[in-house]
Parts: C-alpha cells; structure tokens; sequence
C-alpha cells in the first residue's frame, strides 16, 4: 500500500463516519473506495465493516444526551439488533449476494418515502396512540429492526436510512433522538457481525485501521453537525442519501 492509497482510504473512513453519523450510507463511500483500489468484493466487505466499528461507536457517544431515557427502547430494539446482525454476517459468509443486493434499492427508497412522509404519518400515528396503540411500534417493529440488522450485517450500507424511515413512520419522539437510537442500534449490528469476521474471515488489518481512524473523527465531526440540523433539512440529507444509495447499487447489479 502506498502513500496515496493509504491517504485515501483514511479519507473515505472520514466521510463515512460522518455521514453514519447523520444517516447512514457510510459503506457507500469505503467499499467502492476499496473496490477501486482491487480489493477483492468479501475482503473489502469485511474488512471495511470492522474499520467502520469505531467510528459508528464515536458517533452514538457524540449523540449521548440524546439517549437519555431512551434505555427501554434500546434493549428491546438492541437485542433485534444483535441477531440480526448475526445473522446477516453468517449470511456473508455462506451465501452469494447476488440475490439479496437485488432488493436492497426496493428496501431503500420505501424507507426514503417514510421519512418524506415522516410528519402526517406521526399525527396519524397520534390518533392511533390515542386509541390504545402501542408506542413501541410492537412486534412488527421489532422485526423491521431485527431485518435491517441482517442487511447491516451482511452489506450495511444504507441500513441508517432503512432504520430512520421506520422510526420516523412509527415512533413518537423527536428525529434527533431517533437519530441517536439509530447509531447505537448500527453499532451492535456493525460490532456483532465484526466479532464473527474477526473470528472466521480474513481480515485487511491495515485498511481496517485506516478506516478505523478516519471513521472515529468522522463520527464525532458527524454527530457535532448531524444534531444542529433542523428536522426538515435533516430528512432532505437522509432522503437525498437514499436515492444516491439506491442508484449506486442499482448500477452496480
């Protein structure tokens, strides 16, 4: 690896942490960097979900006092989480991708229609609350964390979209703190499906590291400007996000 690779690559963990930090989508920016630089497809997938650990960790602590009481929310949704993220790392390794990438933009753009829809479906989800529903999203929720969690564990990008259109559609709160619950929940996914990498898969340990560092700052720089967004123009960068995860990855199938 030389000087201008390596540069690079810290350069692509840096917009990548910042923008998991806002909404998601970081993978967009570090896989193909690595596909560009010849990586293998497995390795580069690998090894850029375990450089990108630290730096989803950076920003859910950059988010920190918007996960004050929020503790229910996370373990129930945390645990969907884990496994999802389990599995979908096993599924990595096992499995061709070509069936799955092909449903990821469909998956994608659902999610960017929620979230431009994020206002009228919350007073209609009001209404709904005020009947008797459960705030939680209850069981159907549940297993849209736990299916976003095998996509991040399998591929990862734009599973902050994914979780940000469930959330703005269904949960009463404010988008900052879903925000914030949504990088703790692509934390896990991200920290699981590394262990099982780490334990079974090859690893670039240099590209890790370089990803590593560079998503770390991203991150804390994300979190410092995703919070000092207003929620119109929050919803514009995770839809416009979105689209240009969706096209990417339709180009790319």
């Amino acid at each position: 690896m030389d000087v201008v690779e390596a540069a690079a690559i810290g350069a692509a963990g840096i917009a990548a942490g910042g923008m998991n930090a806002v909404v998601g989508s970081g993978t967009l920016i570090t896989f193909p960097t690595l596909l560009a630089f010849g990586y293998p497809p497995v390795l580069a997938n690998v090894s850029n979900n375990v450089g990108l650990v630290p730096g989803v960790l950076s920003a859910a602590y950059g988010y920190r006092r918007e996960l004050r009481g929020q503790r229910r929310r996370l373990l129930r949704f945390g645990a969907a989480s884990l496994l999802g993220g389990f599995v979908g790392a096993v599924l990595l390794l096992r499995l061709p991708d070509a069936a799955f990438r092909a449903i990821v933009p469909v998956l994608i753009l659902t999610a960017c229609v929620l979230v431009l829809l994020q206002p009228r479906l919350n007073r209609w989800m009001k209404r709904r609350q005020r009947a008797g529903s459960r705030a939680d999203g209850g069981v159907p929720m549940w297993l849209g964390v736990l299916g976003t969690g095998v996509y991040g564990g399998y591929f990862g990008a734009a599973q902050g979209v994914l979780l940000m259109g469930m959330f703005g559609a269904v949960l009463r709160d404010d988008l900052q703190r879903l925000n914030a619950a949504k990088n703790v929940l692509a934390s896990l996914v991200n920290g699981v499906a590394a262990i099982v990498f780490i334990a079974v898969a090859d690893i670039d340990w240099t590209v890790a590291a370089l990803i590593a560092a560079g998503s770390t700052a991203g991150g804390l720089a994300g979190a410092r400007l995703g919070r000092r967004l207003p929620p119109a123009a929050m919803r514009g960068v995770i839809v416009t996000v979105g689209v240009t995860a969706s096209a990417l990855l339709i180009a790319r199938s």
